[in-house]
């Protein structure tokens, strides 16, 4: 039982690993340290326990019925193993976390996209040093000036002196 359960809890270190960053590499290193540790404890243990001989302390032990009243007890035992409760959420996040990024993928395809046109502009464009005002204001509308607004840019008029 204690090796199956092992294998379900599996951790692909390979990939966790690629994900730590460098700054946070010897508490990963621990981490990894501490669970092979466990982890060869755990599969180090017996599936069941060892089966106990009854006869065996009914022969040694001198007072009737206490062997008798210790194996039924130990029949008895349960030992409840804990029920996992976090699964469910973990994966819920992992989810919701797998949505997010997909809506990041595509906003960055679109924003490399538009990068790419506007570096294509750039690439076919005057050389700077070669352009006139003319083409500056065609290449770069936003730059012109308005001449309706600030018609004696950059200059103040006189009735401001």
């Amino acid at each position: 039982m204690s090796s199956r359960r092992v294998a379900v809890k599996a951790v692909d270190w390979l990939a966790f690993g690629e994900r730590v960053p460098p700054n946070q590499r010897p508490m990963f290193n621990a981490l990894k340290t501490r669970s092979d540790t466990l982890s060869g404890r755990l599969t180090s243990l017996a599936e069941k326990p060892p089966a106990i001989d009854w006869s065996y302390y009914r022969k040694v032990v001198a007072k009737a019925g206490l062997v008798d009243e210790f194996e039924k007890k130990y029949g008895a035992l349960k030992i409840p193993e804990p029920v996992d409760t976090q699964s469910e959420k973990i994966n819920a996040q992992e989810q919701e976390a797998n949505k997010s990024a997909q809506v990041y993928v595509q906003a960055s395809k679109e924003r490399i996209s538009k990068y790419e046109k506007e570096l294509a502009k750039f690439k076919s464009m005057i050389p700077f040093d070669q352009m006139t005002i003319e083409d500056l204001n065609d290449a770069f509308p936003e730059t012109k000036l308005d001449m309706e607004k600030y018609p004696y840019w950059p200059h103040k008029p006189i009735s401001d002196l």
